[in-house]
């Protein structure tokens, strides 16, 4: 749905009224290789995506905030005096809980606001619905509200600290870091302990971003995330015994990884630390690729890191290696994997743009065939990080 479309929703919902109606964009984001190795000291590499949220808001004349969605039913009504007085366990929780993060920080909501959100994210596929709600939101309040110098790293916290508080969902922080400080064309290298960043340059030229939804419920994901985070711990703390100034298993490199692993008897607990070391090495590797412009490289990287979540650090599911596989199959694909925690949701390939169709067609009927289950594919590139639409698109 276009921005005009929005407009005339907008105005049947709300009516018409003499202030201006402005509208804020936020991305939804993948993360393009880097996988559970973010609470091991390790680098990750998100993307911001060029579909998202896209958000109406306009100034009201009284203290009302009226909250309403394209894609939910649940519309909410509060007064700038109540925020944060009242969880519903609805969406409407996400935007909330930001206001009541931006009230902390002294910024108030001292007016009445109309909302329209139209989200394009498929929830629940692992492409962070949820993130793109809140900073858009946070974004687009501040603007609101006169503030001329937003600080989108401090927007990213209070965004994770709205979902972890508020919404009672302990997230980490790539999510709502990328969809806040996302630009065209470039990925972001994040170390997520520290916040240190840089844009790294994502020049696909004729390639594109194919996001393949396997639908596969997530199971198992809270309880292996929580063995092997243990696993890593151990293995960190095995280390430690040689190293003592090592505090996290990704300061290694696989030279000294290889000459240290004996000393880890468990083997499960050894497969799991050397995900970590070479999977860190490969995100490193891949921005080196990405800076000499180099796609093939960076592909092949994207196929290793599969190959490491499937068999070392074992949170593939038969869906998601299916889906992987049948990617790699077509010419066009320079790379494929999964991307996420795992256990289902979706896979990420970069593929030539003569092949996408082929892509979508043949690894979804093979997909089917194979799994029973019916994939969606999203094709797009990188786009930019929340900002302001200053004119409709």
């Amino acid at each position: 749905m276009n921005v005009t479309d929005l407009q005339q929703k907008f105005i049947e919902k709300y009516g018409e009224s003499g202030a201006d109606i402005r509208v804020f964009h936020a991305p939804g984001r993948v993360n393009l290789i880097g996988e559970h190795i973010d609470y091991n000291g390790g680098y990750v590499l998100p993307a911001a995506l060029e579909f998202g949220t896209t958000l109406l808001i306009r100034e009201r004349t009284d203290n009302q905030l009226q909250l309403a969605s394209t894609n939910m039913s649940y519309e909410g009504t509060l007064d700038t005096a109540s925020i944060g007085q009242e969880r519903t366990g609805e969406w409407t929780d996400y935007p909330v809980g930001v206001m009541v993060e931006l009230q902390g920080k002294g910024i108030k909501v001292k007016k009445g606001y109309d909302f329209l959100y139209h989200g394009e994210i498929p929830n629940g596929a692992g492409l962070s619905s949820s993130a793109s709600l809140e900073v858009l939101t946070g974004y687009a309040i501040q603007s609101m509200e006169g503030v001329t110098d937003i600080d989108t790293v401090e927007l990213a916290l209070l965004s994770q600290k709205a979902e972890n508080e508020f919404v009672g969902v302990n997230c980490g922080i790539m999510d709502q870091f990328a969809v806040a400080n996302g630009a065209k064309d470039h990925a972001i290298l994040l170390m997520c302990d520290t916040l240190e960043y840089e844009k790294v340059p994502f020049r696909t030229g004729a390639y594109k971003l194919i996001i393949g939804n396997t639908n596969k419920r997530r199971g198992l994901v809270d309880s292996a995330y929580n063995e092997r985070r243990s696993q890593c711990e151990q293995a960190l703390a095995t280390l430690k015994e040689q190293l003592p100034a090592l505090n996290y298993l990704a300061q290694l490199k696989p030279e000294q990884f290889d000459t240290l692993q004996d000393q880890i008897k468990d083997e499960k607990v050894r497969q799991r630390a050397r995900h970590v070391v070479e999977e860190n090495a490969r995100v490193l590797a891949s921005v080196e690729a990405l800076q000499n412009n180099d796609l093939q490289t960076f592909g092949q990287l994207m196929n290793a890191s599969h190959e490491s979540l499937r068999d070392l650090y074992e949170v593939s599911c038969d869906e998601l290696d299916v889906m992987v596989e049948e990617a790699q199959r077509i010419p066009g694909t320079l790379g494929a994997r999964m991307t996420g925690a795992g256990f289902g949701g979706c896979t990420v390939s970069l593929v030539h743009e003569n092949d996408v169709e082929r892509f979508v067609s043949e690894v979804g009927a093979a997909y089917e065939a194979r799994t029973g289950l019916k994939g969606d594919f999203y094709v797009c590139g990188v786009g930019e990080g929340v900002n302001e639409l200053k004119e409709a698109k």
